[in-house]
Parts: structure tokens; C-alpha cells; sequence
């Protein structure tokens, strides 16, 4: 018989161990959350790198079913097949992308003042609302600071010749914005770059990078480590190639049905449609507000026949192409997809938004598989009593 202090004992150590283990774990995890938040910028972009990676591959594997190539030059022939395309659109389309973006901009800050206008006339308040521009704010002000100092200097404006402190501000302020201007075209630019460059890393020797992620896991769990990222490789793939060519219809969609309306900018508004029909939900309704505050400086019928294409295209992605391409990639409730989208773009802004649904189908390939592990046990017919005979 044993000892109930040694029994004692061992269960003091056993308590002592799992609040050991459970305290580090905690410190880990906090640890983590902690690296993500500060990191979360550079976690987004090598995570945009790989989604990247995984859709040149997946045009690739498609590509591979049609011909017997080496993945090398079906990546190859790829990568420049998406190079011509984009070098022929802003060749072809350079000069009318850049003028439409111009006139765009112009629009929707019109229409934006317009909606401010509007709204408080009606006797709402609008002082939340900062729709003017900061360089016309400023040349209110210095034109209204000109006007009230124009008596005691009136030496020196007759001459046109500005005082030293205004020669100083003006400069530091004008060095100061261009710099500005300097390091976000330089940030865009890198992030781009970079982004290229994990992408075209990840797609031309996938199996080195799979190979390594499940070297990572431990010997105990690498058959299923192995299940699930095959799963998700695979899911990421299925949604990738439907989402590009959801894209692609709602792009050629917008612009035709805006030019028949007879929308300015059409081309340029084609485009942002697009390019936002890759967030779920939330990139509709900015696409298709865009749409409509464009339209409204052709006038209210224009207007109307814009947001009726929009409500027509939303239908169409929707209700059609999602149903139809999309039902075998993800199944993940509308709701569920909007609340975790919402949590994300507060948290983490921009890069959050825009990748929310490929996270969300990560976690799910995994809750699912770990589900069907825990419910297989179960499902398992009980054994017979009965002696079989031999």
C-alpha cells in the first residue's frame, strides 16, 4: 500500500507543475499578442506575400492540367502573362487612368461638400464632418492673416518682398510635405515590392517552404500538422482563383453598364470595383458608394441608374458567382464574416479588413479538422459482445 503522504506529496507536485506549465504559457501567449500588436504591419504584408505566393501557384497547378510543363516555366509564362497584361492596360490606358483618377478625385470632394451642404441646411450638425481641403484651409488663412497684418507691413508688401519668418515657415513647411510625400511613395513602393517578392519566393519552390513549416512541428503531431496545411493550401487556392475571377466580372460589369450610363470616369470607377470586390461585404458598400457620389454630378437620373447597376452587380456577385464558384472553397456565415471583419479593420486598420476572410478560412480548415478528430471517436460503432466464430 502506498503512503497518503507520499500521495500528498505528489499531488502538491503535480498542482505545483501544471501552475508552472499554465503560468508560462500564459506569459507566452501574452508574450505573442504582444509581438503581433506591435508587428502587425510586417505580420499583414508577409501574410499578403503568401496569399500572393499561393495564387501564382494555383494558376500555375491550372495551368499544368492544361499542358505537361515543368512548374518552373509554367510559373515563368504566368508571371508574364500578368506582367503583359498590366504593362498593356497602363500602357493603352495610362493617360485616361490618370485623367479619370483627377476628375474623380475632384468629383467626390465636390459631391462630399455638397452632402455636408446639404445636410446642414436641414439642420444637421456637421462639425464632426472635415470634407474641405487642408491647402485651401491654409490659403483662407494666410490670405485672412495677410489681411489683418497688411496695415503695420505695408513697407515691405508694396514691394512684394516677404519678411524673413515668412520665407523661413514657408519653406520648413514646404520641405516638410514633400518629404511626406517622399516617404509614403517610398513606403508604397517597398510594400509592394516586397510583397512581389515573397510571392514569386513562395510560388517558385513551394514544396521548400511546406517541407520547412512542418519541420517546425513536433514529430508527435506532424501527420496532422501535414493534413492541415495541404487543407489549407488547397482552400486558400480554390477561394484565390474564384475571387480573381469574381473580380474580373464585377470590373468589366461596372465599366460597361457605367460608359452605357454615360458616367465620366467609368473606366477608373470599373477598376476600384474591382479591386474592392476582394473585401467581402464591406468593399461592396465602398465601391458602390464611390459609384453613386460619382454620379451625382451628372445628374440625379444618372444617379439613380448608378446605384440601380450597383444594386444589379451586387446581385450578380452575390447571388450568382459566389453561389456557383465559391460554394466549394469557404462556407463561412455572412454574419460571422462581417462581425470578424469589422474587429479587425478597428484593430488593425486597412491590412485587417482586406485580409480578414483568408484568416477566418484559416482558423476554419483548422476548427474543422480538429472537430472531425473529436467526433470520429464517437461515431464509431461499439464492439459486439458476440463471439465470432472462426
Amino acid at each position: 500500500m502506498t503512503d497518503p503522504a507520499d500521495n500528498r506529496l505528489q499531488a502538491r507536485n503535480d498542482m505545483a507543475w501544471a501552475i508552472a506549465v499554465g503560468g508560462i504559457g500564459i506569459v507566452l501567449f501574452a508574450a505573442l499578442l504582444t509581438f503581433a500588436w506591435q508587428f502587425a504591419a510586417t505580420l499583414f504584408l508577409l501574410f499578403a506575400g503568401m496569399l500572393l505566393g499561393v495564387a501564382l501557384n494555383a494558376m500555375a497547378t491550372l495551368l499544368g492540367r492544361l499542358t505537361g510543363l515543368p512548374h518552373a516555366l509554367r510559373l515563368a509564362i504566368v508571371c508574364l502573362a500578368m506582367a503583359g497584361l498590366l504593362s498593356g492596360i497602363v500602357f493603352l490606358g495610362g493617360t485616361t487612368i490618370a485623367q479619370q483618377a483627377t476628375v474623380l478625385s475632384n468629383t467626390i470632394k465636390s459631391q462630399l461638400g455638397n452632402v455636408k451642404e446639404f445636410l446642414e441646411q436641414h439642420g444637421v450638425d456637421t462639425s464632426y464632418l472635415d470634407f474641405t481641403n487642408a491647402a485651401g484651409e491654409a490659403k483662407g488663412e494666410g490670405s485672412a492673416v495677410t489681411t489683418t497684418t497688411s496695415t503695420p507691413a505695408t513697407s515691405s508688401q508694396s514691394h512684394g518682398i516677404p519678411g524673413a519668418g515668412a520665407l523661413a515657415s514657408s519653406g520648413g513647411a514646404i520641405i516638410s510635405q514633400t518629404l511626406k510625400v517622399l516617404l509614403g511613395t517610398v513606403s508604397v513602393v517597398g510594400n509592394f515590392f516586397i510583397v512581389l517578392f515573397l510571392g514569386l519566393a513562395f510560388a517558385a519552390q513551394p514544396s521548400i517552404y511546406r517541407a520547412g513549416l512542418l519541420f517546425i512541428a513536433p514529430a508527435k503531431y506532424r501527420a496532422q500538422a501535414t493534413v492541415i496545411v495541404d487543407r489549407i493550401g488547397e482552400t486558400l487556392e480554390r477561394w484565390l482563383i474564384a475571387q480573381i475571377i469574381t473580380m474580373t466580372a464585377v470590373f468589366l460589369v461596372t465599366w460597361i453598364g457605367l460608359a452605357i450610363i454615360g458616367i465620366p470616369s467609368s473606366f477608373i470607377l470599373g477598376i476600384q470595383a474591382g479591386l474592392l470586390a476582394f473585401i467581402p461585404t464591406v468593399g461592396a458598400i465602398l465601391g458602390g458608394l464611390i459609384v453613386v457620389l460619382a454620379s451625382l454630378a451628372s445628374g440625379w437620373i444618372a444617379a439613380l441608374s448608378a446605384f440601380i447597376l450597383f444594386l444589379g452587380v451586387h446581385a450578380l456577385e452575390s447571388y450568382v458567382l459566389t453561389p456557383i464558384i465559391q460554394r466549394q472553397a469557404l462556407d463561412i456565415p455572412p454574419a460571422t464574416l462581417f462581425a470578424f471583419q469589422i474587429l479587425l479593420g478597428v484593430v488593425f486598420g486597412i491590412w485587417g479588413l482586406a485580409l480578414a476572410l483568408p484568416l477566418m478560412a484559416i482558423a476554419k480548415v483548422m476548427i474543422d479538422h480538429f472537430k472531425a478528430e473529436d467526433q470520429a471517436p464517437a461515431q464509431m460503432p461499439a464492439p459486439s459482445n458476440v463471439p465470432q466464430l472462426s
